[in-house]
């Protein structure tokens, strides 16, 4: 087999990538804007470039699959375009001139554990602007790292990915919240079986970790009555408090209880974990600020999980 030494068009790559993720030449066509010989055309000079078979195409309405050779190129073609986009992010920034801002992607649920790092960061790098952005999924902030999009993730059940280093933190122990008239509130921890038939408040089921939460309850045979949910997790503390029900938080989340009359009770069960991660695209050199930052928050997750604050 030989190969080419002609460099490849990226158009090129973006063509065989959009092929294997819908497994159609006609509807990566319709997604590029392109015609259908068009795109056909693009496959088979990266085939001929590289002396392989990327698709096994079976003819009819039957979608193509990658072989093991357009694997392989799929999985380059990937890094690739993802390096390209990240050089059109930084180039962006350099000519807006926001290469001091760091950008920073989190939830609701890990932004209380940046105010130690964060104050850090303000002694060590003054002339640094910080940019906090909320990542609705854990996958959502995979893909703002993947694209540039932010420098810098703090997330909680983030799934290995190559496009990403992850480092885990902690575990943020899950806790119940209950308002202190609530019978349960006498106690500073309980079981899983005490919520059995309560009212409670709770995330979105599109969360993974409240997802694996409400699969252990009916393993468990407890059913808790769902009364309301949100996304907020302070909502969730305002409703605890005016007696609409008690809720399972990560301990992050309940770290500051808003009202006097909240109680924090410990979970004595085996729970579903909730690994805090920091996290940076591999593909990507963190900037300087980012480094200090990521090093900030690893020293602060390590004196907590020293002192068992979470």
């Amino acid at each position: 087999m030989s190969v080419n030494a002609e460099p490849i068009d990226p158009r090129t790559l973006r063509a065989l990538v959009t092929v294997a993720e819908t497994g159609s030449f006609r509807a990566a066509a319709r997604s590029l804007g392109y015609t259908q010989s068009a795109v056909s055309h693009q496959i088979a000079s990266i085939e001929r470039r590289l002396g392989v078979t990327a698709f096994v195409r079976p003819g009819g309405r039957g979608k193509v699959a990658l072989t093991p050779h357009g694997e392989l190129v799929f999985q380059h073609a990937q890094r690739v375009l993802a390096a390209n986009q990240a050089l059109d992010a930084d180039i962006r920034a350099a000519l807006a001139d926001e290469r001091g801002t760091l950008r920073i992607g989190l939830s609701q649920s890990t932004c209380g554990m940046l105010a130690e790092p964060l104050a850090y960061l303000r002694r060590t790098n003054p002339g640094i602007d910080v940019s906090l952005i909320n990542a609705v999924t854990a996958e959502a902030l995979v893909q703002q790292l993947h694209h540039g999009q932010v420098d810098l993730g703090l997330y909680l059940n983030v799934e290995p990915d190559e496009r990403v280093v992850t480092t885990p933190l902690f575990e943020d122990a899950w806790v119940v919240v209950a308002h202190r008239d609530n019978p349960i509130a006498a106690s500073s921890s309980i079981t899983l079986d005490a919520l059995d038939g309560a009212d409670m408040i709770a995330w979105h089921q599109r969360w993974r970790a409240q997802a694996s939460l409400e699969r252990l309850w009916r393993q468990r045979g407890v059913r808790p009555r769902i009364v309301y949910r949100t996304d907020d997790s302070s909502i969730i503390q305002v409703l605890v408090a005016h007696g609409l029900g008690c809720a399972c938080l990560g301990a992050l989340s309940a770290s500051a209880l808003i009202d006097p009359r909240l109680r924090r009770l410990a979970l004595r069960d085996e729970v579903p974990p909730r690994t805090l991660s920091i996290c940076w695209a591999r593909d990507r050199e963190p900037p300087p600020a980012a480094v200090a930052l990521s090093d900030a928050i690893r020293t602060v997750a390590a004196q907590r999980a020293a002192t068992g604050e979470v």
